[in-house]
């Protein structure tokens, strides 16, 4: 098997961890899942570990000279606590929907950016793009169907955020094996 984990920065790795922690509450939230949890619920994390956690190691990031990182955490951050400093104000839906997409460019910006980076970061990031994406929509629909398909995806990328984070920790693999040229392809003729 190969062993593909790349050590990473502290920052990094704690960022991501940050990160996936919030997208798990937020989408587990969002999908209303577990009895009595809303998304109302994850706004404290949204704001601490999202918001100035993700702010802080962005800006830690940017003095390690770690461009990427510091973009990604440093913007993250501010989509974060901007996004539970807002949570109890009633907006339009096409405000809420508007200021998703704006992010959604944003996460689509990293994942193009973390190409080569890693599975788990470029997927997290994706994910992320596609959960913005969906939940955007869903606002100026106001279908909350659409909300609880976009809930399911942040769980999703919180996992996978959370994942190679904690990989990197514990050195755990993080590629799947790969095959030989030409092994288990069949010509049908």
């Amino acid at each position: 098997m190969d062993n593909e984990v790349s050590a990473g920065s502290t920052t990094s790795t704690l960022g991501h961890l940050a990160l996936g922690l919030t997208l798990l509450a937020f989408g587990i939230g969002t999908t209303r899942v577990i009895d009595g949890v809303t998304v109302a619920d994850a706004v404290s994390i949204a704001t601490y570990v999202g918001g100035i956690g993700l702010f802080v190691l962005g800006v830690l990031a940017f003095r390690e000279h770690d461009a990427f990182t510091g973009t990604a955490f440093a913007g993250l951050g501010a989509f974060w606590f901007t996004w539970a400093a807002g949570a109890q104000t009633k907006l339009s839906a096409n405000a809420s929907g508007l200021f998703l997409v704006l992010f959604a460019l944003l996460a689509l910006s990293l994942a193009a950016g973390s190409a080569g980076g890693g599975l788990f970061r470029q997927g997290t990031y994706g994910l992320l793009f596609l959960a913005l994406v969906v939940l955007a929509v869903g606002q100026f629909a106001e279908s909350s169907v659409l909300a609880r398909a976009a809930g399911w995806l942040a769980a999703v990328a919180g996992a996978v955020a959370w994942y190679g984070a904690t990989a990197s920790l514990a050195k755990w693999p993080t590629a799947m094996p790969r095959r030989a040229a030409g092994r288990g392809v069949t010509a049908t003729g």
